[in-house]
């Protein structure tokens, strides 16, 4: 991978890394995975895939933990909220093209519901109080966000986003958006499935194994060891 065409930060990262003067996640804020309580109100098993839009700071993590849920048939990293002229990683990196770095997930009803895909989104994903930014990333492009694909994921997700708050399951309030009506644009092929085939690169061994491993743990019974890969087709 070309080195240049990752922003800053993540460079910084993995010079720092690769230098020895930067060897602990203290580094940078970073998301803490915590056990929240499931959605009161969720959608019944339905027959067939169902696709929802997911944001929450870096795409290259938040792929990589719904590549690991059962029930999850694909996980395309992405950009959403802008216009498909702008939906290219060196433009949306600039923060003003509307864009947020999302993943496309793809799953069976039948095997996981989406009040369960969004208690893993909430919980482990990333944090739902962070306001565009997520760990070492700042700006709208990592901004905490749910692109519903119709008025009833809008509507769980909108309730569930209440629930939390009520409960104070967070320390802050929820900061996360809901964008309806977006069209969804699948991001470069070398930024998919990019967790799994960089499992040594630093800013992904200090951001996001640790929310691989806090789903194993938070929720085993969701949680499958070999990954669903977009595959080469989109390398």
């Amino acid at each position: 991978m070309n080195l240049n065409s990752v922003p800053f930060v993540k460079r910084l990262v993995f010079l720092a890394a690769i230098a020895g003067v930067w060897s602990a996640p203290s580094a940078f804020a970073m998301e803490k995975p915590r056990a929240i309580p499931a959605p009161a109100l969720d959608e019944p098993a339905a027959p067939g895939p169902e696709t929802i839009v997911l944001a929450g700071g870096c795409f290259w993590g938040v792929q990589g933990v719904f590549e690991h849920v059962k029930g999850v048939t694909r996980a395309v990293s992405g950009y959403a909220g802008g216009e498909a002229t702008t939906a290219h990683y060196e433009m949306t990196g600039r923060g003003d093209t509307g864009h947020a770095e999302s993943v496309q997930v793809t799953f069976d009803p039948a095997q996981v519901s989406l009040g369960r895909v969004l208690q893993i989104y909430f919980a482990v994903a990333h944090d739902p109080t962070e306001l565009n930014r997520q760990g070492p990333d700042h700006g709208t492009q990592y901004r905490s966000t749910i692109f519903p694909a119709n008025a009833e994921q809008a509507k769980i997700a909108r309730a569930y986003i209440a629930q939390l708050d009520q409960a104070r399951a967070y320390d802050a309030a929820i900061v996360t958006t809901i964008e309806p009506g977006r069209t969804f644009y699948p991001a470069e092929a070398y930024h998919q499935d990019f967790l799994t085939l960089n499992p040594t690169y630093p800013y992904i061994v200090y951001n996001d194994l640790p929310k691989i491993a806090a789903l194993k743990q938070l929720y085993p019974g969701a949680y499958r060891d070999e990954p669903v890969l977009v595959g080469a087709a989109m390398r």
